[in-house]
């Protein structure tokens, strides 16, 4: 399923089962997705500005380009998880160690 652009600022996901869905440049920002499952998900340039995160599971998912920044509840776990973070905007506590241990999550 394909959902691109789509606007769901502040839109309440939580526990949603979003696996596989392509969301690329969704704006995301401020959404509830506490305990959302976003397995495999397409989120290449997806707007999470804000976002709440709490065991929101992200494994395999394509943060390409994403904007994570102040992101709620967003763990060092949760993102080592990913299938890229190739030019994702997190905060720096996140990007540095992440880079030492996971660079291939950076390869393009």
């Amino acid at each position: 399923m394909h959902i691109i652009n789509a606007n769901l600022e502040g839109a309440d996901l939580r526990e949603a089962k979003l696996v596989g869905i392509d969301l690329s440049e969704a704006n995301l920002r401020k959404a509830k997705l506490d305990g959302a499952n976003l397995n495999w998900t397409m989120l290449r340039r997806a707007n999470l500005l804000e976002s709440y995160l709490l065991w929101t599971n992200l494994t395999g998912a394509n943060l390409e380009w994403a904007k994570f920044k102040e992101a709620h509840y967003l763990t060092f776990d949760q993102l080592s998880k990913v299938k890229t973070l190739h030019d994702a905007k997190l905060n720096t506590e996140f990007l540095n160690p992440l880079k030492k241990e996971y660079a291939h999550l950076f390869e393009r």
